[in-house]
């Protein structure tokens, strides 16, 4: 009797293995942007539904429009919505569409490592795009320093530290920069990869900020959620209607409240400079890639099924980590939305 107890235990733990092993998997990869919070929801949605496994790599908005693209993930994720021949180039591949999903709001902000100041520092789009551009070298230049009276700024050189790989973050932080200089935008544009006029690359805003923090007099730009995390200093920026304003929760939430209201159908918006009392500059949301079609129905049910339980549960896990919550009234186009995905 024992001997046949101790068969059945066996081969119970026999099926159990065999049962997690054809547990669904979903694939995704793309942005660095939103890796925190994705890295969160992921685990806490199959841990609390019991639902597919879902695996992310964080390798940048442009390897994950390129991922999805080939067809080698199942979703992708980008800071920068997809343009037209990008859209273009998947339906033809395809046949159907790829849609965008706005999953939290974040901020790109200026971090910097200048030995010696402690202060928080100001920058206005003139000192930031100058200091890109390379026209600005040192850090007591007075574009620099006329911002920040009473600090000791040295004469140091300037380390500028950018994004290497296909990043949203870059798509973001050159889309504000195009806006607010028309110099940036003729000679170096907006886009996921531009030819940068100076510095140094890191691949991801993991490595953007492993750079700053070892490189001193640097400055680089990343995700806010990765200065918080790294006890790195940033800057508050100029903002549309000439205030200083450091990258928060509020500043961030009060950038998407105009968007909110006039969100276009496919939810491609941008919201850097937008103007108002209290807006923090470098906002944006960041989008899942999502095929329209899907061959297979369990891998279509379980993303809708992750997608809906992120509109909902999982907004509530968005601002422990530095990132703000989607606003209503897109929350209510989304779940519409979801019914395009067959």
């Amino acid at each position: 009797m024992k001997r046949i107890a101790g068969l059945l235990l066996v081969a119970l733990a026999l099926a159990g293995v065999v049962w997690a092993d054809s547990a669904l998997l979903i694939n995704g990869a793309g942005a660095t942007f939103p890796y925190p919070i994705y890295s969160k929801w992921f685990d806490e949605y199959h841990k609390t539904n019991g639902a597919a496994q879902i695996n992310y790599q964080s390798v940048g908005s442009g390897a994950g429009i390129k991922q999805v693209t080939e067809g080698t993930v199942d979703f992708g994720a980008t800071d920068g919505p997809m343009n037209d021949d990008q859209l273009k180039t998947y339906k033809d591949k395809h046949g159907s569409a790829i849609l965008h999903f706005p999953t939290v709001l974040g901020a790109v902000v200026p971090t910097y490592n200048i030995p010696g100041v402690t202060a928080p520092l100001n920058f206005t789009p003139d000192a930031l795009v100058g200091i890109f551009l390379g026209r600005i070298s040192k850090w007591n230049d007075p574009v620099i320093a006329n911002a920040n009276k009473g600090v000791n700024l040295p004469a140091n050189d300037i380390v500028v530290i950018h994004r290497s790989d296909g990043s949203g973050t870059t798509y973001i932080w050159t889309d504000y920069f195009s806006k607010v200089s028309a110099d940036w935008k003729d000679k170096v544009g907006k886009g996921t990869s531009v030819n940068w006029p100076v510095g140094l690359g890191g691949k991801g805003n993991e490595n953007v900020t492993g750079l700053v923090k070892q490189t001193p007099n640097s400055i680089g730009y990343v995700e806010l959620i990765y200065a918080v995390q790294n006890k790195i200093p940033y800057g508050a920026v100029k903002n549309a209607v000439g205030e200083f304003v450091t990258a928060d929760l509020a500043s961030v939430s009060a950038a998407a409240a105009a968007a909110s209201t006039t969100m276009p159908d496919d939810f491609r918006v941008s919201i850097t400079n937008a103007k108002g009392k209290g807006v923090y500059p470098i906002s944006s949301f960041t989008w899942l890639l999502i095929p329209q079609k899907f061959t297979d129905a369990s891998k279509r049910d379980a993303i809708k099924g992750f997608v809906t339980w992120m509109l909902a549960d999982g907004q509530n896990y968005a601002e422990n980590l530095s990132y703000a919550k989607l606003p209503k009234e897109v929350v209510a186009k989304e779940l519409t939305a979801l019914n395009k995905i067959q």
